[in-house]
């Protein structure tokens, strides 16, 4: 009975795409399976009632909270958003 180089290049390349996709797929389940990380450490956060602007494609974000008064403002489509609504109500 012979068997031709092919069908054992098939068979070896098939055994190693089930042992690839059998870790893969481990891997995931076992991701998927841990405990969450850790909330961060309570911080002092200001509230805050900001509304900015992207002035490229008119997306708007509202900020509730920051860690400081005077918070830098997001970037949007590389360039800097734009505030829309006043810092102090």
């Amino acid at each position: 009975m012979a068997t031709s180089v092919g069908s054992v290049v098939w068979v070896l390349g098939g055994l190693v795409l089930m042992v690839v996709l059998w870790k893969t797929g481990m891997a995931m389940l076992n991701a998927l399976s841990a405990p969450p990380a850790p909330p961060p450490e309570p911080g002092e956060l200001r509230k805050m009632n900001v509304r900015y602007r992207c002035d490229v494609c008119g997306v708007e974000l509202r900020l509730t909270l920051a860690p400081d008064e005077d918070p830098p403002p997001p970037k949007h489509c590389l360039e800097e958003m734009i505030i829309v609504a006043p810092l102090f109500e």
